[in-house]
């Protein structure tokens, strides 16, 4: 899908008169503000904006903070340069993914990033991947028993780090790491959210079980990178991977690029995109129980294609209704849920006037679940992406990959790997709740079910 300008903004020059201050969201008490509703029930409060206007002011303890809230704008967000990555989501990861890789960089250095990785992630280079993709998704399979308890919060975790890391850094010595890496991911990430939402700041250095149990995971996750990174340098072997496209990189002077940006770029590729997929692949699986109708139609579509064989990525391509269900899984349940820009100039968005350094946010969760888009809004329905509907949606309404220089580079590798997993798992097996689930939204970073337990059972 190409991407058009929004002629959306203006220049804020000065003189310039009509430029309005956006209006304040109701609800902020004294002092806090808005800050106890966003942590009391933030999928609702940010769904609820767009009531308030198109950019609203919001209030977290002394800071302004501006919401975008229709999809012109935030498409007009993500395309402006005048709008960078930064903000409270990005300032909370940088903990997490350094301030030299390509997923918080800025500017020259995140071009000349997204030059150095985007070669892994081309549309020819995606079918080399396709093995691991297939070996991972039938081993999922393959782990669980007809009748028993499966707990799909490590078993998402699992499969999208491991086909992360031995597609991206491959390597024998991937397989036995990829437990720890999904282990300490779903630590950190947690820890993440809270010093998003809650900047205690020195509390947070307090030894307190949480937070000794987050610093050893974040600690243990630094570790193993550079024992990665170590590894392939001694080996002396060069595939032909991401993370051999990083150790021959170099930077704009022609000189080998620094060691903590080849450390920060492995933990930027390994982290946000197995993090993303892991809670795509627990919303799919629930999709797939609670909608046993979808799942059979999968079903049936795989075994029309494959005529039966096991299905592999080959056949990805022909799965129109498997992938329309992976897309509208992404609508009602994004994995990124906010994100945040900061302007780097007086600037305006939608003829509200942004001053510089200003901090943005924006929910994709609220702009794809909002009604004046989406013809009954909050049902699950795959058929909405058939072309003849799918022109109907407005642009930028539906973005899970974002827009523009910040679209994920990795979007046609995650769609093939989420749509393998879901034609794989529904060929074999029927889905159904096991005791102890609880499928309700877990706010993080990312959104995912709180503890989801589901039983295969043969068809």
């Amino acid at each position: 899908m190409t991407v058009e300008p929004v002629p959306s903004r203006a220049p804020a020059t000065p003189g310039t008169s009509v430029l309005r201050e956006p209006p304040l969201a109701r609800g902020a008490v004294p002092v806090l503000g808005h800050g106890p509703r966003l942590v009391r029930d933030p999928l609702a409060f940010m769904s609820a904006l767009r009531d308030h206007g198109d950019v609203v002011r919001l209030r977290l303890g002394p800071k302004t903070v501006y919401a975008v809230t229709t999809p012109e704008l935030t498409g007009a967000l993500a395309l402006d340069p005048d709008f960078t990555i930064d903000g409270p989501l990005w300032e909370s990861l940088e903990g997490l993914l350094g301030k030299e890789g390509v997923a918080t960089a800025n500017g020259p250095r995140h071009r000349r990033q997204r030059r150095t990785i985007q070669p892994a992630f081309r549309l020819d280079a995606i079918p080399g991947y396709g093995p691991v993709m297939e070996e991972e998704a039938h081993a999922l399979t393959e782990r669980w028993r007809p009748g028993e308890t499966v707990d799909c919060t490590s078993e998402s975790f699992r499969v999208a780090v491991r086909i992360a890391a031995r597609c991206l850094l491959r390597g024998d010595f991937m397989d036995e790491r990829a437990e720890r890496l999904s282990t300490d991911l779903a630590t950190v990430f947690r820890g993440m959210y809270r010093r998003m939402v809650l900047p205690l700041g020195p509390l947070y250095r307090v030894p307190f079980p949480a937070n000794r149990e987050f610093n050893r995971a974040l600690a243990d996750l630094h570790l193993l990178v550079d024992e990665i990174v170590a590894e392939r340098r001694a080996s002396g072997q060069r595939p032909d991977d991401l993370l051999t496209a990083l150790l021959e990189a170099k930077d704009d002077n022609g000189d080998p690029i620094g060691e903590q940006e080849i450390h920060d770029q492995v933990v930027a590729i390994l982290t946000p995109g197995s993090e993303t997929v892991a809670s795509t692949v627990m919303w799919l699986l629930q999709v797939l129980a609670e909608h046993p109708e979808h799942a059979a139609k999968v079903r049936t579509e795989v075994e029309s294609v494959t005529g039966g064989r096991p299905v592999g990525f080959e056949h990805v391509r022909s799965l129109r209704h498997t992938n329309n269900v992976v897309i509208e899984a992404m609508r009602l349940r994004p994995a990124v849920w906010i994100l945040t820009r900061r302007a780097v100039a007086d600037t305006a968005l939608g003829g509200y006037r942004i001053p510089a350094g200003a901090d943005l946010v924006y929910s994709p969760y609220a702009i794809q679940r909002d009604g004046r888009s989406y013809d009954r809004h909050l049902d699950f329905d795959p058929d909405r992406w058939l072309p003849e509907r799918a022109k109907d949606v407005p642009k930028y309404a539906m973005s899970p990959f974002s827009v523009g220089n910040r679209k994920c580079p990795s979007d046609h590798f995650s769609m093939a790997q989420l749509s393998l997993i879901t034609a794989a798992v529904s060929a074999k097996y029927r889905l159904e709740p096991a005791a102890g689930s609880d499928d309700t939204t877990r706010v993080g970073i990312t959104l995912r079910p709180h503890r989801l337990l589901l039983r295969p059972r043969p068809w």
